[in-house]
């Protein structure tokens, strides 16, 4: 890209309504370090006749350091409030305020209560290097521009503006209660406010030059992130108004960014959702078409509500559809006071409450009305709105708030959050069974009485309702939700009752509706721990000294366990435990290890983890280099992106993974398994299972894994992998670990079962609908090999004939391999034109097909399918004398 230098001052054209650059302030001196540029963050100023303004300014910041959970993450340097609620785990880092903290703090939020929307982790930058950052301004201009955050301060006009950032998501806990979306839970705190100081975007548009033909500008972060780094756009027209406010940001409330708001430099948009504010700015793009990044097109939407997480999927011009990307906020509202769970006394002497609570609107519109229900909108009330932005507008000319010019008396354009309050005698509030609210913006915009659900969860705004209990001698309020996995509010309470709450009468029960109450069986409770050894303090380094194969510790929830006893007899093989040692395997072992398993692990404690591992102890995290020659790390995660998605039955599917590099192999060795790890988008919570794939190791640029899809039934959930696979766009990453599995395969009739070698003259293959997969694998190599005189028999069983899986291969195998390969299919539900066998895999079908165990031991039976075939086969083979070690289950 061919770059021109900055212009001095005078050399500039005067090219839009704000002129560029200094336009009668005197010019910035040079700033010499990063404590020379904070400083006009450190004195509270005064107006240019030495009173005192009349306008808010920024509450004092808390003191905060590096949170014991972060220590862990790549972002464990960032320093965090506590009190900011966790949506999405430990990380990455999604938070919002509990409510009633942020309305108490004010008008504008401090950094600390701040909401964050992170994707991925924060990009390090340390103090130094702030000024000397570089972004460019490129695409469709007549002058490309790059330049340094000390460029941008001492060659432009400065402004500070008061905006609220608002997340698309807010109040999406309300509709993940009515149906799960493919986002997480925000409560109604997903908002803040905060003064911005930077340079306005029309300003350094207008120096670059949009070439004709130009309509949108796309922004581009430091964020590197699975699907690239994170982007979006808006429309040029819109970037060039002034009136709607668009800035390069680096100061929030007078300081330098903090990491997680995007220190040292971002891009702020007043009146649009918060996903289109890039943070830690580095790219500029003006273009002719929307931006092309993914997070663009598969974020912030609100595709029609009639389709599914499962369908979307499957929709990739939906996606890209610019009709359903958002941009402006809708208008919405929340009540903070009575918060949730608040008791109101009804004696004691008050006689009233103040309601209080909170309204914005999009796009530059202002709120005209709150009102304010206690008969579910039969009638309504007026509240007092207050708008603290206004006395912003009111600062003298030339007013200079924090280095930048307090440029708003000339705009009407509202780009805050106001405030509500409406008193009303508790007699009333005694009467009324809930109170609900609604805001209006000037273009007569109401929220609506209805939710609309849509498969990303955003945009949420019907009537805000809070529900009114009366107990012994006070009134206690119920709001709907509790944001993350926090329990609470009358949503969930009355669908666990039974109640219908999308019955548009708020889940209250109408006449002839008759709803069972859900009952949640109680959790079980399994100690994993022996009492007896839990004083006992494991530091890392001790941990570390047993990171190897002979005696392999691992920790599990804040707990050490010595795996060396179990090296023989664990399921998944010695390597599944060696590849372990020295980790945090919390998230995995809970997500695939069954009650009993966990039962057992008393016997294998140790003793309590001294203090958590730090990031270098714990590497499960990392990602594959592009270089490294093989994908498939036994002690790393690593992403793939889901490329493509092929049918091959009514429920089955080949997912295509792109690797790093297309010269990378995968690396699974043959007989041995992957692990495949997706996270809820809702909880957060790790979903991982284990897969044999459809690819060979020696394969290379790409992985691909038949998946048979396990949807929801009524009362009967579906599986939650195989779900949320079907449900990824295109282009996800998704995360593999391996390999694991206590079999592998050498060729020409040598395997090894835990090591140990064993000469196999003869497989007996059994498997049932996706369960070919882990036969496949062995049964190719074995054909492939034309000098393998190994023998096959593969005995597999299904429902219908469209059920099975890799019935051509299969048959091709058979006809290939000189007498050595033997089929046999068997349904359970045939059709008529069905020649193959009939019936279940049962007793005997195993005396006609495999018949007794040989005198000398030289055959080994493979079983993969559900578990109620295997149990089935294994009975029946024990039954006909087979011995229980020549038996291996996948």
């Amino acid at each position: 890209m061919e770059v021109v230098p900055l212009p001095t001052p005078s050399e500039s054209p005067d090219r839009s309504p704000v002129m560029a650059f200094h336009s009668g302030l005197p010019p910035t001196p040079p700033i010499q370090d990063f404590d020379e540029y904070q400083k006009p963050g450190l004195v509270l100023p005064t107006h240019i006749d030495g009173s005192k303004p009349l306008y808010p300014l920024p509450p004092a910041s808390r003191q905060n350091s590096v949170l014991a959970e972060d220590l862990k993450t790549p972002d464990n340097y960032v320093e965090r409030d506590p009190r900011l609620i966790r949506l999405t785990g430990v990380h990455p880092f999604n938070v919002e305020a509990p409510l009633s903290d942020l309305y108490d703090e004010g008008f504008l939020t401090t950094k600390d209560l701040h909401y964050v929307r992170n994707h991925g982790a924060v990009p390090r930058v340390e103090d130094s290097e702030c000024l000397d950052w570089e972004f460019t301004i490129e695409g469709m201009v007549s002058n490309p521009i790059k330049m340094t955050l000390r460029d941008l301060i001492q060659t432009y006009d400065q402004v500070t503006y008061p905006i609220t950032l608002v997340c698309a998501g807010n109040r999406r806990k309300e509709q993940n209660v009515v149906r799960k979306t493919k986002g997480f839970s925000w409560g109604a705190a997903g908002l803040s406010t905060a003064l911005w100081t930077g340079v306005t975007l029309p300003d350094l548009l207008a120096r670059a030059g949009p070439k004709r033909g130009a309509k949108y500008v796309c922004f581009e972060g430091a964020d590197k992130l699975p699907n690239g780094y994170y982007g979006t756009s808006v429309k040029l027209n819109w970037a060039m108004d002034p009136d709607r406010g668009m800035m390069v940001a680096h100061r929030m409330n007078g300081e330098a960014l903090p990491p997680d708001h995007g220190k040292p430099l971002r891009i702020v948009i007043p009146g649009q959702i918060g996903g289109r504010s890039v943070k830690w700015l580095k790219r500029i793009i003006v273009t002719s078409k929307p931006s092309e990044n993914w997070y663009h097109i598969y974020d912030n939407r609100v595709l029609p509500g009639m389709i599914s997480p499962e369908d979307s999927a499957n929709l990739p011009e939906t996606w890209k559809d610019e009709r359903y990307a958002i941009y402006d906020l809708n208008t919405n509202s929340a009540i903070c006071y009575p918060a949730h769970n608040e008791t109101v006394p009804l004696t004691g002497g008050a006689e009233s409450y103040k309601l209080k609570g909170y309204a914005y609107a999009g796009g530059g519109k202002r709120v005209t009305r709150l009102e304010v229900t206690l008969d579910q909108g039969r009638t309504w009330m007026l509240a007092t709105v207050s708008y603290p932005e206004d006395l912003y507008r009111l600062a003298p000319d030339g007013e200079v708030l924090f280095g930048g010019r307090l440029d708003m008396a000339w705009r009407e354009s509202c780009f805050c959050w106001c405030f509500w309050e409406l008193d009303l005698p508790l007699s009333r509030l005694q009467e009324a069974g809930d109170v609900m609210i609604r805001a209006m913006d000037d273009s007569m915009m109401v929220q609506p009485r209805d939710m609309y659900w849509s498969v990303l969860g955003m945009m949420n705004n019907p009537w805000y309702r809070v529900v009114i209990h009366k107990e012994a001698h006070s009134l206690r309020f119920e709001h709907p939700t509790q944001p993350a996995l926090m329990p609470g509010g009358w949503m969930e309470r009355v669908k666990k009752e039974g109640g219908n709450i999308t019955n548009g009468f708020w889940g209250e029960k109408m006449a002839g509706e008759d709803a069972a109450p859900v009952q949640e069986a109680p959790a079980k409770e399994i100690s994993m721990v022996d009492e007896t050894k839990v004083a006992r303090k494991i530091t890392a380094d001790e941990l570390r000294q047993h990171s190897g194969d002979d005696e392999p510790w691992f920790v599990v929830n804040g707990h050490v366990y010595d795996g060396t006893k179990f090296l023989e007899g664990h399921p998944g093989g010695a390597a599944s435990i060696i590849n372990a040692a020295g980790q945090d395997v919390s998230e995995e072992f809970l997500a695939i290890h069954s009650e009993n398993a966990k039962a057992m692990m008393p016997t294998y404690h140790l003793g309590a983890l001294s203090a958590p591992l730090s990031a270098e102890d714990d590497s499960a995290e990392h990602t594959s280099p592009a270089d490294d020659p093989v994908f498939l790390s036994p002690k790393t995660w690593r992403k793939a992106l889901l490329a493509r998605k092929t049918p091959v039955s009514q429920d089955t599917k080949i997912f295509t993974f792109t690797l790093p590099s297309p010269s990378q192999t995968v690396g699974l060795p043959v007989g041995q398994h992957l692990m495949i790890r997706l996270r809820d988008p809702v909880t957060r919570e790790a979903v991982i299972r284990a897969y044999t794939p459809l690819s060979e190791g020696s394969e290379r640029g790409e992985l691909n894994v038949l998946i048979k899809i396990y949807r929801d039934a009524p009362g009967t959930p579906g599986g939650k992998m195989t779900q949320g696979l079907d449900s990824l766009p295109l282009g996800h990453a998704v995360e593999f670990k391996g390999p694991v599995g206590k079999f592998e395969y050498l060729g020409r009739g040598q395997c090894t079962i835990n090591g140990r070698g064993r000469k196999v003259g003869r497989f007996v293959m059994v498997c049932g609908g996706s369960g070919i997969t882990p036969i496949w694998a062995v049964l190719r190599a074995v054909m492939k090999d034309k000098e393998d005189e190994t023998r096959c028999l593969v005995l597999d069983g299904n429902r219908m004939e469209g059920d099975i899986l890799l019935k051509d291969e299969l048959e091709e195998a058979e006809r290939d391999g000189s007498g050595r390969c033997k089929v046999v299919h068997t349904l359970s539900r045939p059709g008529e034109g069905w020649t193959g066998g009939k019936g279940r895999m049962d007793g005997e079908l195993f005396e006609r097909e495999v018949g007794r165990p040989p005198a000398e031991r030289d055959v080994m039976v493979l079983i993969c399918g559900p578990e109620g075939m295997e149990k089935g086969a294994k009975a029946a083979l024990l039954g006909m004398g087979w011995d229980e070690e020549d038996l291996l289950f996948f």
